[in-house]
């Protein structure tokens, strides 16, 4: 079964995105590639920080990460090639919509003095990316079983050519991004 917001995109989003930006061809069309979630740990704490980490990425987005690890040594951070120092998922197709749709209507209303996410967040080819303070906000963590507080990256990767049409697409499927 497809997930709610994938049907969305399909029913409403495709064909109002069509109408704005004129496109001929539904391959045109702006959509999600793929979300990456990413959760880096700083090298001093103890070991099992990173497997901490690995644990509630694993609860939030439901899918195994992959932990990363160091590729040279840098002694200004205690850091040395090859230890683990963070890790990430890469959602795509149904996991992706899902997800998406739990961040949107669960995780971030959650912060506190919402008021959207900037609009200054795009790259200039149409991918989003921006930090989450802590992993609380999601309702899948526990706060008796949290050790630390721990910050994630967040980028939505789409087929976009703009920044404009991926702002487009964001905003229809129901993204937060504030009014500047």
């Amino acid at each position: 079964m497809k997930p709610r917001l994938q049907i969305k995109y399909e029913n409403e989003v495709r064909p109002a995105l069509m109408e704005k930006w004129k496109y001929k061809n539904i391959h045109e069309v702006p959509r999600l590639e793929k979300i990456i979630v990413h959760m880096g740990v700083s090298a001093s704490l103890e070991k099992t920080a990173v497997d901490d980490a690995a644990k509630d990425l694993a609860l939030i987005t439901g899918r195994k990460p992959v932990i990363d690890k160091a590729k040279k040594s840098v002694s200004n951070f205690k850091l040395r090639k090859g230890q683990p120092n963070g890790c990430h998922v890469t959602l795509r197709r149904e996991v992706m919509y899902e997800f998406f749709d739990r961040l949107v209507a669960a995780a971030l209303p959650r912060i506190r003095d919402f008021r959207g996410l900037s609009p200054r967040s795009f790259d200039g080819r149409g991918n989003y990316s921006f930090g989450i303070a802590e992993q609380t906000i999601f309702p899948e963590i526990e706060l008796d079983k949290i050790k630390r507080t721990q910050g994630m990256d967040i980028t939505i990767v789409t087929t976009a050519k703009t920044d404009e049409e991926a702002k487009d697409l964001l905003k229809l499927l129901g993204f937060p991004i504030a009014d500047k």
